[in-house]
């Protein structure tokens, strides 16, 4: 079973910074894709950043700049360092760990996609 735990979501005020940590947890044989979204009240969950295996990332234009997706694929883990933080980022941020190969408890390899149960993240003054 494959689990995805994030942390490092808190209360910060605008300009500050924080890192989001997610880290992936099983028996994994690798993953393709690590990825952040995140979902504020009353809108639509959005992609944040995605970072493969490469280590070839992504991000969508409202963070450009600001943010910064990185991984380590030994550890299965991703981080998501938020500088320069508005208001406007505050939302439930979920790290999604994209084409997990992982051997299940028959020996055989199942491939699914996992998220995270997300980690809050508010910027107010």
């Amino acid at each position: 079973q494959v689990q995805i735990v994030e942390s490092g979501g808190g209360l910060v005020q605008p300009g500050g910074s924080l890192r989001l940590s997610c880290a992936a947890s099983g028996s994994i044989i690798s993953i393709n894709v690590m990825a952040w979204y995140r979902q504020a009240p009353g809108m639509q969950r959005e992609l944040v950043a995605t970072v493969d295996s490469g280590g070839n990332t992504n991000y969508a234009d409202s963070v450009k700049g600001r943010f910064t997706i990185s991984r380590d694929n030994a550890r299965n883990t991703a981080s998501l360092l938020m500088n320069s933080l508005k208001p406007e980022d505050t939302a439930v941020y979920y790290c999604n760990a994209v084409d997990v190969i992982a051997r299940n408890s028959n020996g055989g390899m199942t491939y699914f996609d996992y998220w995270g149960q997300g980690t809050q993240v508010t910027v107010s003054p």
